[in-house]
This record gives structure tokens, sequence and C-alpha cells, in this order.
């Protein structure tokens, strides 16, 4: 079978800076991978993806870009930032209802050119968000302005792609730095980071078996089936399959902590509050209160039950957020 043609445009400054974290309290050694520094429009995780979605995107002769989220989506700012780059109208749909005055993600996203359709919808109703998204999407192609749409978080096979790479740029810098990783521990929502890590995992199991290879721990700070272990096993070998990868992941390969959530999400939690803090006063790492900073809290609490041991090497990728400590919510 021939490898289909995999489009990709540049946005990220590549490759992110692994930075030795200083001991946990078991005694393991935290090192934070700063894909907060990626550059696009403010930086965040998003920009790996939106490099091979966008690819997509030009590939199929688009002539504007729609995506969803919720008010302070990093993911809605950064597609905006890609917009803006390639010279492309972009349309976000947010949840919440307009503020009398744009902040955090949601200024950034003006100032980048991008047109917000805010919807008054909840931050958790993702199948409303949507739903609102396929509708707006519709209405750009009667119009004839070849839209090419986006779901939540950017969390398809061809966005995936962008961590199954990351993966390899995370072990290669290990590598450099001589250790090997025993557990890289991240916060996972729409499911797509997650997905391509376990993509990039059994590739490299593949092709080297004997190597030691580390855990992917996803911190769940969303209900619904991106929580579930099987659409991430699913999502991971679609992406697999554009990569033209025989190997499959299992369930196995996917973990999914959810207990640090909350009560939902987009809601804090004093444990992420308290671990924003550690972050600011450890490393300067700053994480935003209701995403990046409950994923820190899940990787401290793990660490407190002494589930990596007091010799591991722990990994976690810092997926930005930064824009959203600057808004009211």
């Amino acid at each position: 079978m021939a490898q289909q043609k995999i489009n990709r445009v540049t946005f990220a400054t590549l490759p992110t800076p692994l930075e030795d974290g200083g001991k946990l309290a078991s005694g393991s050694r935290l090192w934070v991978k700063r894909d907060d520094l990626t550059g696009l429009g403010a930086g965040g995780n998003k920009a790996r993806k939106l490099e091979f979605l966008c690819g997509d995107a030009i590939q199929n002769g688009a002539k504007s870009l729609v995506t969803v989220g919720a008010a302070q989506s990093n993911h809605c700012r950064m597609t905006a930032a890609a917009g803006a780059r390639l010279g492309l109208p972009t349309h976000l749909v947010l949840s919440g209802k307009k503020p009398n005055r744009l902040e955090g993600n949601q200024l950034l996203s003006q100032i980048f050119g991008a047109t917000l359709h805010h919807t008054g919808l909840a931050d958790t109703d993702w199948a409303g968000l949507e739903e609102f998204r396929a509708q707006l999407t519709q209405q750009l192609v009667d119009r004839g302005e070849r839209p090419h749409s986006i779901p939540i978080g950017g969390s398809t096979a061809i966005g995936a792609i962008g961590y199954a790479l990351a993966f390899d740029e995370i072990i290669e810098q290990c590598s450099a730095q001589n250790f090997n990783a025993d557990a890289i521990v991240f916060t996972t929502s729409s499911g797509g980071t997650h997905a391509g890590l376990v993509a990039g995992l059994v590739r490299a199991r593949t092709r080297d078996p004997l190597k030691q290879l580390p855990k992917i721990i996803g911190i769940g700070v969303a209900k619904g089936t991106a929580l579930s272990s099987l659409s991430i096993t699913d999502l991971a070998n679609e992406t697999l399959n554009l990569l033209n990868e025989t190997s499959r992941a299992t369930t196995d390969d996917v973990s999914i902590d959810s207990n640090y959530m909350g009560s939902d999400y987009a809601v804090a939690t004093q444990a992420a509050t308290d671990a924003a803090k550690w972050a600011a006063h450890r490393g300067a790492w700053v994480l935003d209160a209701v995403y990046s900073a409950k994923g820190f809290s899940g990787l401290l609490g793990l660490d407190a039950k002494n589930e990596f041991g007091s010799d591991a090497n722990v990994v976690f990728i810092h997926t930005g957020g930064l824009p959203s400590i600057f808004a009211n919510h």
C-alpha cells in the first residue's frame, strides 16, 4: 500500500526545550518538556497539530478555517494565529456570551484577525459547540468560502501526527541527556495529544522492541468519550495508519487518570492551584489554573503515592495556556 502523502506547514519552533526540574518528593527526577514555547501565537501544544491540520487544509484548497472550543481555548487562539500566518480568514466558535471586554485568548484571537462567534453555551457542552461548528461550516460552504473545519482540540488522526513525532523528539532529548524516561505525564481532554503520543510509543516499540520506553499517563480533565481508553486507542491506530505503520496500539497502552479533574472541565481545583504555585516557585513555569495545572497536580499526586518509584525520570509536557492567566473567569 502506498503511503498517504502527509502535508505539513511550519509553525512551531522545534525542538522545544526539555528542562531539568530537580527532585520530586519521592526522590524521582522531574523533567519539563516546554511545549508552551512552540512559538505560534504565544505558544502551546496545538502548534504541533496545526502544522498537519493546516497542511491538510492547504492541500484541499481551503479558503478559510473554522474551529471550536471553550471560552478561553488555547486551540482556538492558536488556530487564529495559524490563519493569520497563512492569510486565511478564521472563524472561532466559542462557549459563553460575548464579554464586555475581550481578555486572554479571546483578545489575542481578535488581534490575529479571527471572527469570534460567542454561542452562549457552557464550556462543558461539547456536543452543542460541535453542532454550532457544523452549522457555521455549512453556512460558509453555502457562501463559497471553502472552509476547513477542525473539531475541538484539533483532535483528529492528522492532528495527532504532531505528537507521534513529538514522542520521538522527547526520547531523543532524554538520550542526549543520558537518561531513559520512565513516564510521560500530561493533561488530556479531547484526546489528540494522548493518541499521538501512544502512536509514537507503538512506532518506537516496533523499531526497537528491547528499548526501555516510558509509560504514557494522561491526567484527564474532561468528561465524555475522550476519557475512554478505547477512543484514544482507536485514534492512535488511525494515526498509525496515516504513518503507514502496521503495528497497533491496544488499550493497555492507554493510561488515563481522572482523579484530578475536580467537579468538571474548566473548573479550578485546590490541588491545581497548589500545583501551579509549586511550578511557579520551583522553575518559573506558568501553568493555567484549569488545564495544565490540573495535569501537573496529577503528576504531584501520583508522585506522593510513590507511583513512579524513588529513582524514576518523569517527563511533564507543559502544553501551554499562558494567555488565560490574564483573563477573568
